[in-house]
């Protein structure tokens, strides 16, 4: 009797185990080795480390990545955009962009490279930046410093306004900042914070344009978001320190005011926004 019910015990086991097999299987190849994810948002305003790019009104934006599991990503990003020069064209701001992620102690590193364009648009707009950028948490709160250099380059050159003003001249540019974010216990809100510092060009390159208009300056942005599924709603106030009655400034107008009613494009704003991720 005993040995009976072992045995219907051992065969119990044995189907057990054949139909747990593909099973098990069918989890690691739902694994993939590669997976993509995207979003998709509407802002009431597009600014680029604190200043509009979008001449203070509204933009659709979105982008796609996809990357490896071995820490490898590639992507692109793309903002309709006027107001900070006259691109031309369709007055489009594609960035394409890859790297790699890899964790480090508690926390990852990312290292990669953006390369802005503006298809269809004015020549010599284009510029490439590395960047490196460090990622934690800190308790509930999330950490992220980043560091961005784009070397010299002719569409960052000081081409307009500025004594020293050469056509063809290359300048490169460099971007600091760091983002911090917690999550509000009991709640589908986290509260965000940016603060940046641009060091570049002090005059306008090619088209009227400049990465780091007044040559540096400081952005910085308080914020709350809404998560609701895939869906989030944001709000936040950005600001510079940009002094619209600097020299540098004045050097950079028209160029540099709101063609609407000739206000600054680099104050303080409230914006809101509205993204998707898929």
């Amino acid at each position: 009797m005993r040995h009976t019910l072992a045995s219907a015990i051992l065969s119990a086991s044995i189907a057990a185990l054949a139909i747990a097999a593909p099973a098990a299987a069918q989890d690691v190849e739902a694994t993939p080795d590669f997976k993509a994810s995207g979003s998709v948002a509407l802002v009431t305003d597009y600014r680029f480390r604190g200043v509009s790019q979008s001449d203070k009104g509204f933009a659709i934006q979105g982008g796609l990545t996809g990357s490896h599991k071995s820490g490898a990503y590639a992507g692109f990003w793309a903002s309709n955009l006027a107001g900070w020069g006259t691109f031309g064209g369709p007055n489009l701001e594609l960035d394409l962009f890859g790297g790699i992620k890899f964790p480090v102690g508690a926390g990852a590193l990312d290292i990669g490279l953006t390369w802005y364009m503006y298809p269809g648009g004015a020549q010599i707009t284009d510029f490439a930046e590395p960047y490196i950028k460090l990622s934690g948490t800190a308790g509930p709160v999330s950490l992220l410093a980043g560091v961005a250099y784009a070397p010299s380059q002719e569409a960052l050159g000081n081409w307009y306004n500025t004594p020293e003003s050469v056509v063809g001249d290359k300048e490169d540019n460099l971007y600091i900042w760091g983002d911090a974010a917690a999550g509000i216990p009991g709640t589908p809100l986290t509260i965000k914070g940016h603060i940046g510092y641009s060091d570049g060009n002090p005059g306008l390159g090619p088209n009227g344009t400049s990465v780091a208009p007044t040559g540096s300056y400081w952005d910085w942005l308080v914020g709350l978001d809404y998560v609701l599924g895939p869906v989030t709603f944001g709000v936040a106030y950005v600001d510079t320190d940009i002094s619209t009655s600097s020299v540098e400034y004045l050097r950079l107008q028209p160029n540099f005011s709101s063609t609407k009613d000739g206000s600054t494009i680099a104050g303080s704003k409230v914006l809101f926004s509205i993204s998707a991720a898929f």
